[in-house]
């Protein structure tokens, strides 16, 4: 029989695996991830709205390409790493020395940290708003670095004020780091101010923009700084697959910087090396599915506009999200407010800055959303 071991383990996987690689119209997932996502708790989570997941994904393309690829798992995947560098430069419109994989845009932040603590003749602070997503601050302060952090006021609608970012960038500053859209707030920074600080500050030392978000904005292309690498400009972009594609898990990410920077930043990470199979021939396909992003970012929009009625109804006023998640001030302890809605089955997380307590509550399914809702109405 011709029939061997490789393609009695590829067949078996489809058919095992087929119900999750099937679904036609992206169906609502089959019951509620956070029942089986929360070690130990299994039932006793309605909804896992804590950590800016999506709920719809990896897609059903990307699920028939993991069981696929899954027999080969004994092989290194180096060549699917060049293929996915090659077309995530094709994407963005890229020399491929200027694009450097990673396992998720964390490792890239936390790799971007060292080349900040470790290039020589640099200064040794980072200036950063405050809050903000803290991976590369948390990795920077570890190897010697200082943060200089501006906070986020009322005053400015709890943007980022470029103007004072700029103002406190000096001989000792060796990057300027910024999220945008920006986590936890969800909010987004103009993209016209924001390319002027690039070019202007830039200048003076690199600017590191983490946009792990950027699919959720009106126009991904026109809000992202892609363009000011293709113009040599000191800027470094970071992205990851873990939001709109859905790859929380599965790890996933590139960086994109002129070939200098991408090579000086390559020597504190694994260079794409550490990606699986799996992952990255996943990923190439996930990429390519126009329709799933389509329907995902419109699955997102959907929750997020029952989340903003529900909101209203509590007399909450939520910042303007141009995330996957909605940040909204608190009438409590953040911390009484967060165990008394896991109390109801519900995660959330929250923060204190500018005097306030905040809820940053992620966007699931509507069944989550609901779950979410009532919960409220009874902590409030």
């Amino acid at each position: 029989m011709s029939f061997n071991r490789r393609d009695w383990l590829r067949t078996s996987l489809l058919s095992g695996l087929s119900l999750a690689a099937a679904p036609a119209a992206f169906c609502e997932p089959e019951g509620d991830p956070a029942l089986w996502l929360e070690p130990g708790k299994k039932g006793a989570l309605k909804a896992r709205l804590s950590a800016n997941e999506n709920p719809y994904g990896p897609s059903p393309k990307a699920l028939k390409v993991i069981t696929e690829a899954a027999p080969d798992g004994y092989l290194y995947a180096m060549e699917y790493a060049k293929q996915f560098k090659k077309m995530v430069a094709d994407a963005e419109g890229v020399p491929e020395e200027c694009v450097l994989l990673g396992a998720g845009s964390g490792e890239l932040l936390t790799a971007s940290s060292l080349w900040a603590a470790y290039r020589p003749n640099a200064g040794r602070t980072i200036v950063a708003p405050d809050p903000t997503f803290d991976q590369l601050p948390r990795a920077a302060v570890k190897h010697g670095i200082t943060m200089d952090r501006v906070p986020l006021v009322a005053a400015d609608g709890y943007d980022i004020n470029l103007n004072k970012l700029n103002e406190r960038v000096g001989s000792q500053t060796g990057m300027v780091y910024l999220c945008n859209p920006n986590n936890p707030t969800a909010i987004t920074v103009d993209p016209a101010k924001l390319r002027a600080f690039c070019e202007s500050v830039g200048a003076k030392t690199p600017i590191l923009v983490d946009e792990a978000y950027i699919d959720y904005t009106p126009d991904p292309k026109a809000y992202s700084m892609v363009d000011l690498v293709k113009k040599g400009a000191n800027v470094i972009i970071t992205r990851t697959f873990s939001k709109v594609h859905g790859f929380a898990g599965l790890r996933t990410g590139y960086l994109i910087a002129k070939p200098e920077l991408v090579e000086q930043i390559s020597k504190f990470s694994t260079g794409g090396s550490g990606l699986s199979m799996t992952t990255l021939r996943a990923a190439m396909a996930s990429l390519q599915d126009k329709d799933f992003i389509k329907y995902s970012l419109g699955k997102t929009q959907e929750s997020k506009d029952y989340l903003y009625g529900v909101l209203k109804q509590h007399s909450y006023e939520p910042l303007p999200s141009g995330a996957n998640f909605v940040m909204f001030p608190i009438r409590m302890k953040g911390e009484d407010f967060v165990a008394r809605m896991m109390e109801q089955g519900v995660s959330i997380r929250q923060w204190k800055f500018d005097g306030q307590y905040w809820c940053r509550v992620s966007l699931g399914t509507m069944p989550q959303m609901q779950a979410f809702a009532d919960g409220l109405k009874l902590v409030s």
